[in-house]
């Protein structure tokens, strides 16, 4: 089969496209015939060997996201059969650790032509016949996190959020779905897409306001948020999905409630969830699958909007 390959630890640009053996369902696992799937940091983090302490094995396919088709059900899977249109998410199996202790979500590489996944995971679920597959592909990780961030934020409809990052996947998916007042960064190129999806007031990055009452940040990590905190009230919420874990002394506010957002075990929202919600993804860029190694260049190169896509059939 065709994938994405790394061969080494390197930038995207050592990325490329070469034949390795089309991966098997074992006990519990489907094999998936991808349509398309969406890059995300992990994509290019991963590779370039920022886990250092969970060594990758080369050759290396990345990719997360995915919208295709069952063609393998392995011994005791009763959930799927072949012909099933799916979609989800799962990490790699050098990422194990990370991927939830009850029911982990894990994939041989979501940028081939095929990839196998564990079946018994809320992270996958059947591809309703309303999601087309360029929408199921961007949703996955954009979808889960929108919905965890609004379970644990409680926004209420007289508060006021200011969203750290808003131009990314999950912040113009998650700004619909914000029921106070929205102030959103990004740059003056991006205000009328961040208007659309429901932001109240576009900033510069940095150039915060006072007395918000939550913010969410999605995009700088959390030992870089002590500006974010003094944008809150007192008795404010600063929710994060970036690491480092949050510690007490990142912030120089104790009267701010402060906390990663980082649901492994689906508890908050799986994939069946986010079917349900009715979530829009915005699509940043679409790419053939001959340029995947591109897109995971450009989207830690350029300035992108929402998700990229990759057309892998």
């Amino acid at each position: 089969m065709k994938a994405l390959i790394a061969h080494q630890y390197g930038p995207p640009e050592q990325l490329e496209l070469g034949d390795l053996p089309v991966p098997h369902a074992g006990p519990g696992q489907i094999q998936v015939r991808i349509a398309t799937a969406s890059i995300n940091p992990l994509d290019l983090r991963l590779p370039r060997g920022d886990f250092a302490q969970l060594p990758v094995t080369f050759p290396h396919v990345p990719g997360n996201d995915f919208a295709g088709t069952v063609t393998e059900v392995g011994a005791g899977v009763t959930g799927y059969q072949e012909g099933d249109e799916v979609f989800g998410h799962a990490v790699p199996h050098a990422l194990r650790a990370m991927a939830g202790a009850e029911k982990p979500s894990l994939t041989t590489g979501t940028l081939a032509e095929y990839a196998v996944f564990e079946a018994d995971t809320p992270f996958i679920a059947h591809r309703p016949g309303t999601l087309d597959i360029v929408q199921a592909a961007a949703l996955p990780t954009v979808g889960i996190t929108a919905l965890a961030l609004m379970k644990t934020a409680q926004v209420q409809p007289h508060e006021t959020v200011l969203v750290i990052g808003a131009t990314g996947g999950v912040g113009t998916t998650v700004l619909p779905l914000i029921q106070g007042t929205v102030i959103a960064t990004g740059k003056p190129a991006d205000a009328e897409l961040l208007r659309k999806r429901g932001a109240a007031e576009v900033i510069d990055y940095g150039d915060y306001p006072k007395d918000v009452d939550v913010a969410l940040n999605l995009v700088l990590p959390s030992d870089q948020l002590n500006d974010v905190a003094n944008a809150l009230k007192p008795g404010g919420r600063l929710f994060t999905i970036t690491f480092p874990m949050p510690q007490p002394g990142f912030i120089d506010r104790d009267d701010v409630r402060f906390e990663l957002v980082l649901d492994m075990d689906g508890k908050l929202a799986g994939m069946r969830e986010v079917a349900e919600a009715g979530l829009v993804a915005t699509i940043g860029r679409r790419y053939p699958f001959e340029q995947a190694g591109q897109a995971i260049a450009d989207f830690a190169n350029r300035h992108t909007t929402g998700k990229l896509v990759v057309l892998v059939r």
